[in-house]
């Protein structure tokens, strides 16, 4: 039994030090590739079937000829969740990363010991890794920052597939680490000027008790914001409705939060520093919320804060999916 955790890579499970793309992959020259993180709650995947439907819906409509079933696909997550599982503490949750490149371009499928054909990489990372020190921000709520960075429109690059051509939202978080204090999150307008979504989240306000949120045009439709959507708000008996929301939409809510993956919702409570209702966290949020920890068995807030000192989680000054933090001149 490997003391390394292992990675599922093209039929092989390797240690995650060996798991190589080649410099000459689709993914590195053009980020060609798509992809999808999932996590667990008790250690049981949570909406794997539907994030793999979502994967293989962007590899249909990108074209890459991967021939492996969603069937074989998702047989392979659990085949790599149970070869790194006794790596794992007993509080510990298991974050799936799995992505799928085209694979070398053609003028290099002649180099000698170059896997031919697409790339399958299924990675299995501690979640707490991913939200260590957001803990906080369930209490606090985060500050989002409107960039000058804007959106990509559907009809320019779909952001329905969930793709690694992503340097924009990279762009925007470098941005939103300018703004003064601290927990500034992206937050991005389409290019008419409506909100469009975070860099990794999806955005929500709730106004008069009434869940809005923007229609899922220019956007990547979250598999939380569904469960949010479709699930736990009729569970509680809140109208849902997809909009077009401006910015004065927002400083003029009641509350407002994203959702991801990752740490499933965070509240919002102010927008470029000005405060959202009364610049707390709002009741309606905290109701979803309870609802999401209640259907899964997890405190999700609570389970996030005791991983909040977690040691490892970052190194030094290099960016996170949620965080870039700018070298002070």
């Amino acid at each position: 039994m490997s003391n390394s955790r292992l990675i599922w890579m093209n039929g092989k499970l390797i240690p995650e030090t060996e798991a190589k793309i080649s410099v000459y992959d689709s993914a590195l020259m053009f980020g060609d590739m798509v992809f999808e993180m999932t996590r667990s709650f008790n250690k049981k995947q949570f909406k794997l079937r539907e994030h793999l439907n979502r994967l293989y819906y962007g590899l249909k409509i990108l074209r890459i000829p991967l021939e492996m079933t969603i069937e074989e696909m998702e047989k392979h997550c659990y085949e790599t969740i149970e070869a790194n599982d006794h790596l794992f503490g007993p509080d510990d949750e298991h974050r799936l990363m799995i992505d799928v490149s085209r694979g070398a371009l053609g003028i290099y499928q002649r180099i000698e010991g170059l896997h031919k054909g697409p790339n399958v990489v299924i990675a299995d990372f501690p979640l707490r890794w991913t939200v260590s020190g957001m803990g906080h921000l369930f209490d606090k709520g985060i500050n989002a920052v409107i960039t000058s960075q804007r959106a990509i429109p559907a009809n320019l690059m779909d952001p329905k597939i969930k793709n690694r051509s992503r340097i924009f939202y990279l762009m925007a978080n470098i941005e939103a680490s300018q703004f003064a204090g601290e927990d500034n999150w992206a937050l991005l307008l389409d290019t008419s000027g409506y909100i469009s979504e975070g860099t990794g989240d999806n955005f929500f306000i709730i106004k008069d008790n009434v869940v809005i949120t923007p229609e899922g045009r220019d956007i990547l439709r979250g598999i939380s914001r569904e469960y949010v959507m479709k699930e736990l708000c009729p569970q509680l008996g809140l109208t849902i409705l997809e909009k077009n929301i401006e910015p004065y939409d927002v400083y003029t809510a009641d509350e407002a939060f994203m959702t991801g993956t990752p740490f499933c919702m965070l509240p919002v409570t102010t927008l470029n520093g000005l405060p959202i209702g009364d610049g707390k966290v709002g009741h309606v949020f905290n109701s979803i919320l309870q609802q999401w920890s209640k259907n899964t068995g997890v405190n999700i807030a609570e389970q996030i804060k005791t991983w909040n000192k977690f040691d490892g989680a970052t190194s030094g000054d290099a960016p996170t999916p949620y965080s870039f933090k700018s070298k002070s001149k």
